[in-house]
């Protein structure tokens, strides 16, 4: 059974008249995609409020500091899990991502990312074709504008798991 066509979205935060637009277009996006999350992970360390933030700057810089005084563990790796079942939990973490280094959002099956920002400046979504029309259905049913450069972005099958990497 071949695997469903993936298209890549960009969604960095200055591609947005305001940076809360890329927040709510992700917390769409976390709500629709929920059954088939699998990890929602950031990097704690070295948060910085995005340049383009508005409304949300104080909130958002409360949140930093309050997971800056969270222990961190001793391992090479550090991340901070989110529990996407958890509405504020979801809340903090669509306002955390583009203010961290690295955030990522895996899907439960096959280990696929998709969304990623990463060196804070950098944000892309991969959405196989099911979901990106639920996610865009969502959009338009909650009243927000999906962008036009997304309605027009070609999906594309991933390659065969013998075909990738290397070259």
């Amino acid at each position: 059974m071949p695997e469903e066509a993936v298209t890549t979205l960009r969604a960095e935060l200055e591609r947005f008249g305001r940076a809360e637009e890329a927040f709510a277009l992700l917390e769409v996006f976390l709500d629709v995609a929920r059954p088939q999350l699998g990890a929602v992970v950031l990097d704690p360390v070295g948060l910085r409020l995005p340049a383009d933030l508005t409304d949300d700057r104080a909130l958002v810089q409360q949140l930093i500091d309050e997971l800056e005084q969270e222990p961190r563990g001793k391992g090479r790796v550090v991340e901070r899990g989110f529990d996407m079942d958890d509405e504020q939990a979801r809340w903090d973490y669509v306002r955390l991502a583009y203010s961290s280094n690295q955030a990522t959002v895996w899907s439960r099956r096959q280990r696929t990312t998709y969304f990623e920002v990463s060196g804070r400046h950098k944000a892309t979504y991969w959405l196989p074709d099911s979901l990106k029309a639920d996610y865009f259905g969502a959009l338009r049913s909650r009243g927000w504008a999906v962008p036009e450069d997304w309605l027009t972005a070609v999906a594309k099958r991933p390659k065969p798991w013998w075909k990738r990497g290397g070259r």
